[in-house]
């Protein structure tokens, strides 16, 4: 997979000449013709960098880089503003709103390539990130729980899954799939930075699981959020029908049809509060097992551990 960028430029003459040089490197390249164009794609598309003109209709690149930055999934989008010789506000103006660098029209192609370069170095994470969310992935997840284990200070992880969420994807498709996984992940976020403390993880494991790593004193109240902000926003997912009966039709293995419930989500939270844990394969057990008994409640909810050691 290429590297994607968003060329976001009113000038059709300075896409063309961006999008040659871009392509040169075998850069993947969107483009836009404005502010708004550009923000619709931003929010619909998983992109590695953006090019951002300063001065655009509709919106103009710093409005677009301060609502970029202001975005919880978003945030770590890196971001070019490209300016127009002796714009110094605008330069100022860009990186106050949060872009990472800017460039100066006329550009020499060597120097945006290289800046380029630079940037995605500077912001490409120590890990590797899930590339639908840019959530941290499974070796930074796994160094997370790792860390818990060492410092055997109290922690609390939270296994975080979407009930039939499978059969969504069936019917809506992995488009509409996908923007649920990205809703996910910003209630996910969200409920972190509200309800958590301010080093908290939050982590993408793969597909519609995910992993939110906290105290024990804090994670009552960050489950509690997340199905609250999940269960409100659901429904928006389906159509007017669909919301309207609380099911869409489905089929299982035998290709018998049932009716499935609107998605939900089910938190397994595990924690070392009663139990000495050991190893990261026992966070991941246990986490699998409280879950399982979370969904089998058929609604949103979450299981906490509550069981002592035995020794």
């Amino acid at each position: 997979m290429g590297i994607k960028i968003l060329i976001a430029d009113d000038d059709p003459d300075i896409r063309d000449i961006l999008k040659l040089t871009l392509e040169e490197e075998d850069y993947e390249i969107t483009e836009a013709a404005d502010g708004e164009e550009a923000l619709k794609i931003i929010r619909s598309k998983p992109l590695d960098l953006v090019l951002l003109d300063h001065n655009m209709p509709k919106m103009d690149g710093r409005q677009v880089c301060n609502l970029i930055k202001k975005d919880l999934l978003l945030q770590h989008l890196p971001t070019i503003m490209v300016t127009g010789k002796g714009e110094v506000s605008d330069r100022i103006g860009g990186i106050d709103a949060g872009a990472d660098d800017y460039i100066v029209k006329p550009f020499e192609p060597k120097e945006l390539l290289a800046r380029i370069r630079m940037v995605l170095r500077r912001t490409k994470r120590d890990l590797e990130a899930n590339p639908l969310t840019r959530l941290p992935g499974n070796l930074a997840i796994l160094n997370e729980l790792s860390s818990c284990i060492e410092k055997k200070t109290p922690y609390a992880v939270c296994y975080v899954d979407l009930d039939k969420f499978k059969a969504y994807n069936d019917k809506y498709g992995f488009e509409h799939g996908d923007d649920v996984i990205r809703e996910t992940a910003r209630i996910l976020i969200s409920a972190a930075k509200e309800c958590g403390n301010p080093g908290d993880f939050v982590g993408h494991i793969g597909g519609d699981d995910f992993v939110v790593v906290t105290t024990p004193d804090r994670s009552d109240a960050i489950c509690e959020k997340i199905i609250r902000d999940f269960d409100r926003i659901s429904p928006s997912f389906y159509t007017q029908e669909d919301r309207e009966n609380g099911y869409i039709i489905g089929y299982d293995r035998q290709s018998k049809i049932h009716k499935i419930l609107l998605l939900s989500v089910s938190i397994g939270v595990v924690t070392n509060e009663m139990r000495e844990i050991t190893h990261v394969a026992q966070i991941g057990e246990i986490g699998a097992e409280l879950k399982k008994l979370a969904k089998s409640m058929e609604k949103s909810n979450y299981v906490k551990d509550k069981r002592q050691d035995k020794l």
